[in-house]
């Protein structure tokens, strides 16, 4: 019998309430669900926590914590660099062993429509969950949840209506929850020294997708005042297309131009196989560096039964 397991990664607006935080990861932990990965950034005012798991503990175990953030936080006392819009901001699902895209897919309208109906919450699809599939973050983002506060139903903006809306308005202190489903992708973010604020801004929009650089490279810049630290913080939806080493050598470039350095490298969840294999192609002259080679990508094969026979010696 194949296994299925689906990914899920909530986005919570809390990231300095520790206790919160892990109030949230424990209210998804249940039979059939393995919460790999939390973290909280007091800066961002953000955390992210990242489950796997059987697809129906899942969707229950995030709709559980869906319960808590609506209930604890409050979006009009928040405050933080990161763009959002929800108590819990954005909902992706995302197919591992033995499920395809289409099933991250019902998983993700399954949900959303809960949260909708169950918590009174309004939901935005996005990603390929979306209709048409493809809609990003960032428009629904831009402005954060006061923005969207003005913009949402106005005749100017009727685009920003929810798509699942139970009840007139925005949740009042949970805003919106952006739910959709994707492939694996790289959330990532890297420190730039010697450089200011407005720098780090024109580095971002030279390496991100939308300003003609890398494909499916998402880039904003943001001052963290709690480190005092410069910060460009990404998404590469694309690891096929783009090679991490390729982003970070291009923000090296541009740092340097400016004055500055690229510093350290901060992984937000689980690191991607492709992210260390570039790394070691393009520092080690790693030889015959092929997918097929990846264990866990093989594991994965045989998990769903589609690692029959051996490779050819």
């Amino acid at each position: 019998m194949i296994r299925r397991v689906l990914e899920a990664v909530p986005n919570f607006s809390e990231g300095r309430d520790l206790r919160l935080v892990a109030a949230l990861a424990d209210a998804m932990r249940r039979p059939g669900v393995e919460v790999l990965d939390w973290s909280a950034d007091p800066d961002h005012h953000r955390s992210v926590i990242t489950l796997i798991g059987d697809p129906e503990a899942v969707e229950a175990a995030v709709m559980d914590a869906a319960a808590v953030a609506v209930e604890a936080i409050d979006l009009r006392r928040h405050q933080g660099v990161h763009p959002r819009i929800g108590a819990l901001d954005v909902l992706p699902f995302v197919p591992l062993a033995g499920m395809r895209m289409d099933d991250a897919v019902a998983a993700a309208h399954r949900v959303g429509s809960r949260i909708a109906r169950e918590l009174r919450v309004p939901v935005y699809w996005y990603g390929a969950a979306s209709k048409p599939p493809g809609r990003r973050l960032a428009a629904l983002r831009r402005g954060g949840f006061e923005g969207l506060v003005e913009r949402t139903g106005t005749e100017r903006q009727p685009d920003l209506l929810p798509d699942r809306w139970e009840h007139a308005g925005l949740h009042p202190s949970a805003g919106a929850t952006c739910v959709g489903a994707r492939e694996l992708l790289l959330a990532w973010n890297v420190y730039v020294h010697g450089v200011e604020l407005e720098d780090a801004r024109h580095i971002a929009e030279a390496i991100r997708e939308t300003g003609g650089g890398f494909r499916g490279l998402r880039a904003l810049a943001f001052r963290l005042p709690r480190r005092d630290a410069v910060q460009i913080s990404m998404n590469l939806e694309d690891l096929r297309a783009t090679t991490p080493m390729a982003v970070y050598r291009r923000i090296e470039e541009l740092a340097r131009e400016r004055g500055g350095t690229a510093g350290e490298t901060e992984v937000i969840g689980m690191m991607p196989d492709e992210l260390v294999l570039s790394a070691a192609v393009e520092r080690m002259r790693l030889m015959e560096a092929e997918e097929k080679r990846l264990l866990s990508r093989r594991l994965a094969r045989h998990l769903t039964g589609g690692g029959a026979g051996t490779e050819t010696i």
